[in-house]
């Protein structure tokens, strides 16, 4: 751990999450949950890791502001707006933090691949929600298999499928350029396809949690299916399915430790 490297971490974060809330990617919180993730990341664990981390939120966000006339419509299913707040800075970035600490404390590879799977992770989920949605045809529930509205929850598409595995091969694209340096070619170009795998695997993982144990929500007032449990229009829901205790965020931290658990079983066949 350098003291340096936090501090540097610290500025460039604070940088990031400023920008961010200008241009709208970041609610408040959210500032201040991106300070914590990318300081922490950069701090513990070093310049690999907290530009996955950069590379998350710049390609995540810009995804979101991507045709969001038309996404607008959509708004009301689901429990946040593209505003991120502290809770979803932390539900995507959690894992990175533990991770980049257990590695300041005991270096080891394993460490790094696991982190390497949460990012995959988390950035094909979102890649996944921001052109999943975009698809002409209708979705299919991931546990039945039958067509439901676009957006939700539980959903999954060929278009969120492949947006899905395309965020996730970002990650690895970035994690095998950031390691070339250090390690064996074959091992770092072995990262994309550990990633792009993970990643998936993480991002079907939420869809199922999405589908069976997160608590959704209907508005009688409105007639709607959504994920908040006041509407937008201001009326309570009722349950309609899930839990209570599971959101969207607690979906986001559960599906990343799919993805890095996945990626270290993998690193043992392919690195």
């Amino acid at each position: 751990m350098d003291l340096s490297r936090i501090v540097a971490g610290l500025a460039l974060s604070a940088a990031i999450g400023t920008l961010g809330y200008r241009r709208g990617a970041l609610a408040p919180s959210g500032v201040v949950g991106a300070i914590i993730v990318g300081t922490a990341t950069f701090g513990f664990g070093g310049w690999a890791w907290g530009i996955l981390v950069v590379g998350f939120f710049v390609s995540s966000s810009a995804l979101s502001h991507w045709r969001e006339g038309q996404k607008q419509a959509l708004a009301e299913k689901f429990q946040k707006g593209h505003r991120r707040d502290l809770a979803q800075a932390l539900a995507n970035g959690g894992w990175g933090v533990i991770l980049a600490l257990a590695y300041a404390i005991r270096p080891g590879p394993a460490l790094y691949v696991a982190f390497v799977g949460t990012m995959a992770t988390v950035n094909a989920d979102t890649w996944a929600t921001e052109l999943g949605v975009l698809g002409r045809s209708l979705p299919r529930l991931i546990t039945t298999g039958r067509p439901v509205p676009v957006g939700t929850s539980g959903a999954i598409s060929l278009v969120g499928t492949g947006a899905a595995l395309a965020g996730a091969a970002f990650i690895g694209f970035l994690a095998a350029i950031l390691a070339w340096p250090g390690a064996p070619l074959p091992s770092a170009i072995r990262l994309l396809p550990l990633a792009a795998a993970s990643g998936l695997a993480g991002s079907l993982a939420d869809s199922l949690l999405g589908a069976t144990v997160q608590g959704i929500y209907y508005c009688d007032a409105c007639g709607k299916e959504t994920e908040q449990r006041v509407h937008r229009c201001g009326r309570t829901t009722r349950r309609l399915r899930g839990q209570r205790w599971c959101d969207n965020d607690v979906v986001n931290f559960l599906s990343a430790a799919v993805g890095g658990l996945v990626a270290i079983m993998l690193s043992m066949l392919i690195i």
